[in-house]
């Protein structure tokens, strides 16, 4: 259990997610008032991170890997924050993230620029988490889905309240997200959670932009009927 934990720690906990305006900070604490948490998209912090990925992945093809170990200071949070989402599983969406920044080293010099290097990331960070999805058994219900999700409630020394409530809230969101379609859930991720512009999500997916936001309304319709059914209680 303890080992568990700790992995989940390393993305959750760790300082990375302070750089560039504290995006994965953020993320974070939006997802643990109520989430899903919307964060700032590649375009918001854009003008203080897109020239320094450039040099730091410059620096990483010329031999220096621990530039590339700042790349994943950088993101490993906020990609975590969005992959967890996806996949439903706190442990499996803490491997996609390792595996995704494994394999863009390995494809550093085939990265072409032409988009930004996150957006690169997550397109090999969501290729892996709905390979990993369609392994497994698919998820019929929110209430199934909640023991997918890793998230166990609060222990006898937290005090009942409004913060029980938020953590309660996150749950059945994630859990509800979970329960979606494929093709609803990836977009709506990015688009909410992760606060991606719709090209951007139409460059991720390689979808047109009309069709990006014909599913976004299609999910969000869902997703609010997976909710219904479940908060009315």
């Amino acid at each position: 259990m303890q080992r568990d934990q700790s992995r989940r720690d390393r993305f959750q906990g760790d300082p990375a997610g302070r750089d560039c305006a504290a995006e994965g900070d953020r993320a974070q604490a939006g997802s643990e008032q109520g989430g899903p948490a919307r964060t700032p998209g590649p375009a918001a912090g854009q003008a203080c991170s897109r020239g320094e990925d450039e040099r730091l992945i410059d620096a990483a093809l010329a031999g220096q890997t621990e530039a590339f170990g700042q790349l994943v200071t950088r993101y490993q949070n906020r990609l975590y924050n969005s992959v967890v989402h996806v996949i439903g599983s706190e442990d499996e969406a803490a491997d996609v993230v390792q595996d995704a920044f494994v394999q863009a080293f390995v494809k550093l010099k085939s990265f072409s620029r032409q988009a930004a290097f996150y957006t690169w990331l997550y397109r090999i960070a969501l290729n892996l988490a709905i390979s990993r999805r369609r392994r497994r058994r698919p998820i019929e219900s929110v209430e199934q889905s909640k023991e997918q999700t890793g998230d166990e409630p609060l222990g006898r020394g937290d005090a009942p309240g409004d913060r029980l409530q938020r953590q309660e809230q996150a749950v059945t969101v994630r859990a509800a997200l979970a329960a979606l379609a494929e093709e609803y859930r990836t977009v709506i991720v990015l688009r909410e959670i992760d606060g991606c512009d719709y090209e951007t999500i139409s460059e991720i997916l390689d979808l047109p932009i009309g069709t990006v936001r014909s599913r976004l309304h299609r999910a969000r319709t869902h997703l609010r009927e997976q909710l219904k059914g479940v908060l009315t209680d």
